[in-house]
């Protein structure tokens, strides 16, 4: 056991040192000897690793047994993992029932995955009765834990990416950032770019947009940055002394100096390093009269430390008289920058109902954020490149456990590829059947995405029957409550052919035309609409009029088939393509415009401001 707890800890060792792919690999080379040897820990990193593909090859079958044997140790990760199996029906016949009791024995257990999913569980009223306390009581727990692991420079910042927003609108700004856009940026620091320093330095403090955490370069750009008399670069230099680390020895006095030098040139995030010495003592005699005082000047300038700690001075009565109304209003004012701990000190309020009326339902919400906030969610990035790697099998899986843990964004992409056929460890008689239920959780979280794709399930019978009605009811709530043009548009078309609903013309127009006014990709459509639904409407009111004797008698279906109208949508098309075509080939024709003369000269630029502190 001795040669195994070696290999255990020699593989961890190379695993927590390395971001190189090689030496990952072979970091578990070393954790496959120790689990052979029946390591528990190294079993549970191995057997993980064989579910997700992560650095070993994916084997769905001995992940399973691995998990099997882990559970009968009492492992509450291999207890977690099992239930997710039984939950999904990956390797295993799917059951619910056998789902959640290895979830609560998992939980029992102390396994923070298991309560957040039994919190979500309890939350949606999946598998068991709906219970907003039995939700609001697991989902505690782990943002209690979540919340105690913030550090005062923060976590790793994690970018959700929809799949089917991505793959919409292929223009649409993910948030990820080029390679070639950060090469960019490092050309422009190491020329002396104090702006690219400091966004650099950032970037690698916290992780996250494609950029792995590196806290040796961060200090490196705030370093550069700091030298040219920088402010922001000079305060994030005294949080990362402040914090301390592997890179950055904690210095209570270095931290000060830097904090000092940025808040007397104003810098919010000066302010509020130089209010925590303040509070705390930290380097100097505790002083909350000053601590109050440069909190609320960070707090002035909009900087979410500032005001979340001036919430928490109002809240617990320290240096100024309790107050819960003004530690509410800084709390909330800290939770629209994305304060994380700001959302956990507004949960705790609800839940208890401190300074508002006590509301189980906005204290699980916002613990819900809390604990999707956790190092788990790291999950997502490696979830999203192995999708770019074209790893389909690997991803869903990935997105597969965290959609258990309620993360919506999850939800949806799991169910993208699964409606995309990508994966193939799911046979192709499920993928539209379970594609369906995560469309149907995401939607209820409020995606308006997933909400239309129950409707077009619905309505084509896709993993499920043709119910006209049903896909009008998603596309309804669709249209109401996210306001969706695409909705819109759809229920034009249900009103105009009478499917689950009765046909009306007047209505399917006035769908129609709110599409139109919702989106501008909408008009075209619309407008080809329109016009088939104007020669309906000719159609209808010739039959009614004194020719009736002659109408009456043609059927257009039997006459020009069942998909007539697509046809005549078809010629409209064609003829407005044709004359959108003209009316430029006219534009070219046109001689163009005289060329200027000469302008003035444009007055000097003023140097570009300063940059502002994150929020």
């Amino acid at each position: 056991m001795q040669e195994a707890e070696v290999m255990y800890q020699t593989g961890m060792k190379i695993l927590n040192g390395s971001n190189k792919k090689s030496q990952k690999r072979e970091a578990y080379r070393y954790l496959q000897k120790a689990a052979s040897m029946n390591h528990t820990k190294a079993l549970e990193r191995v057997s993980y690793a064989l579910l997700f593909g992560d650095y070993l090859t994916q084997n769905l079958q001995t992940a399973k047994e691995m998990f099997e044997k882990l559970t009968e140790e009492g492992s509450p990760k291999g207890q977690t993992a099992l239930g997710f199996l039984y939950a999904s029906g990956l390797g295993v016949n799917s059951s619910q029932a056998k789902a959640l009791v290895y979830y609560t024995f998992g939980a029992l257990g102390g396994n923070l995955i298991a309560h957040m999913i039994l919190g979500y569980r309890y939350w949606a009223g999946i598998g068991v009765l709906q219970s907003c306390e039995s939700a609001l009581t697991h989902y505690r727990l782990v943002a209690n834990h979540v919340a105690s692991d913030i550090s005062l420079t923060g976590g790793s910042v994690v970018q959700r990416i929809r799949l089917p927003d991505e793959v919409e609108n292929p223009g649409m700004n993910s948030g990820m950032l080029e390679e070639d856009l950060i090469q960019y940026y490092q050309f422009l620091a190491e020329k002396g770019d104090v702006q690219a320093q400091v966004g650099l330095g950032q970037l690698h403090l916290h992780g996250g947009r494609g950029v792995e955490q590196n806290h040796q370069r961060a200090f490196d750009y705030f370093n550069l940055a700091a030298n040219a008399g920088n402010s922001h670069a000079m305060a994030f230099l005294g949080k990362m002394y402040s914090e301390g680390s592997d890179i950055v020895p904690q210095s209570n006095e270095t931290a000060l100096h830097y904090f000092k030098k940025a808040a007397d040139m104003g810098n919010p995030v000066g302010q509020s390093g130089l209010g925590m010495a303040y509070l705390y003592g930290r380097g100097v005699q505790v002083n909350y009269d000053l601590a109050l005082k440069y909190f609320q000047k960070a707090a002035e300038q909009g900087w979410v430390d500032g005001q979340l700690q001036l919430g928490s001075m109002y809240y617990n009565g320290i240096g100024v008289k309790r107050d819960y109304k003004q530690a509410l209003k800084y709390f909330n004012l800290a939770s629209q920058g994305g304060h994380i701990l700001a959302f956990y000190n507004l949960a705790q309020m609800h839940a208890s109902g401190t300074g508002v009326m006590r509301s189980c339902h906005n204290a699980v919400e916002l613990f819900k954020n809390v604990c999707e906030r956790g190092r788990w969610s790291e999950r997502l990035m490696t979830a999203y490149n192995s999708y770019k790697d074209g790893d389909y099998n690997a991803a869903v899986i990935q997105y597969l456990l965290l959609a258990e843990q309620g993360y919506e964004v999850a939800q949806s992409n799991a169910a993208f590829i699964l409606d995309q056929r990508e994966a193939t460890i799911v046979g192709e008689n499920e993928t539209y059947p379970r594609a369906l239920l995560h469309w149907n959780r995401a939607a209820s979280q409020g995606y308006t995405v997933a909400r239309i794709k129950l409707g077009d399930y619905h309505f084509y019978g896709f993993g499920t029957d043709v119910d006209y009605e049903t896909a009008f009811i998603h596309y309804r709530l669709a249209s109401e409550q996210q306001h969706s043009a695409q909705a819109m548009f759809n229920l034009g078309y249900m009103h105009e052919k009478g499917l689950g609903i009765k046909q009306d013309i007047h209505l399917a127009k006035r769908f129609y035309d709110m599409a139109a006014e919702a989106s501008p990709d909408a008009q075209v459509p619309v407008f080809l609409a329109l016009c088939k639904l104007g020669i309906v409407y000719f159609l209808q009111y010739i039959r009614e009029a004194n020719i009736r004797d002659v109408f009456t008698q043609v059927d257009m279906d039997q006459l020009l088939g069942p998909e007539w109208d697509l046809y005549l949508m078809t010629i409209i098309a064609l003829l407005l393509g044709t004359v959108i075509a003209y009316r430029q080939r006219q534009h070219q024709d046109m001689p163009g415009p005289r060329p200027p003369g000469p302008r003035p000269a444009a007055p000097p630029q003023e140097a570009p401001p300063e940059q502002q502190p994150p929020q």
